[in-house]
């Protein structure tokens, strides 16, 4: 299995239980912040939805520039965020398999104002950011369904509202 595969079917996994997560914020719960320096719960949504599509372009240029992290808009509607994120599901399905494991393991370089600022395997970059930092915010959705009163879906295990969807899966087959 090429790095690409590997990390393909981990997105796989993965992107459906985003969804779920997104599905649940609620329409008019957008704007809400859970303190004043915190994005909004649909900015938060709308990076969580983006994440994958954008780290993949990105990872195209070799050097890329860095990007501006603090500028994340504010969706209009839960649709929004969904449909972002199905281009982010189709930008992955599409460019993921293209990186064999040469570009996977190549010094990948990302500049800011024409500084190197980090350099490590293409592979690896993707690792960190397009998963582990997806998952990092996919947490932090969690808290602010919590704190909106919404389930919580469940992620590799349960949450306090339900069991992961394989368990589901076991409890109906009894």
């Amino acid at each position: 299995m090429t790095i690409a595969q590997s990390l393909l079917a981990e997105f796989e996994a993965q992107a459906p239980i985003t969804r779920r997560f997104l599905e649940r914020l609620p329409e008019d719960k957008l704007t809400w912040k859970p303190h004043e320096k915190s994005m909004s719960a649909g900015q938060l949504a709308y990076h969580l939805a983006s994440v994958p599509g954008g780290v993949i372009r990105f990872v195209q240029n070799n050097p890329a520039q860095a990007p501006e992290f603090a500028n994340f808009p504010q969706p209009a509607s839960r649709q929004e965020i969904l449909k972002t994120f199905d281009d982010s599901i189709a930008t992955v399905r599409d460019l993921l398999p293209k990186l064999d494991d040469a570009r996977m393991k190549e010094a990948w370089r990302m500049v800011a104002r024409g500084q190197e600022v980090l350099v490590q395997p293409r592979g690896q970059f993707l690792r960190d950011v397009m998963f582990s930092h997806w998952y990092q915010h996919r947490g932090q959705l969690s808290v602010y369904l919590r704190l909106l009163n919404v389930a919580v879906p469940a992620s590799w295990g349960p949450s306090a509202d339900e069991l992961p969807l394989f368990a589901q899966k076991a409890q109906g087959a009894w």
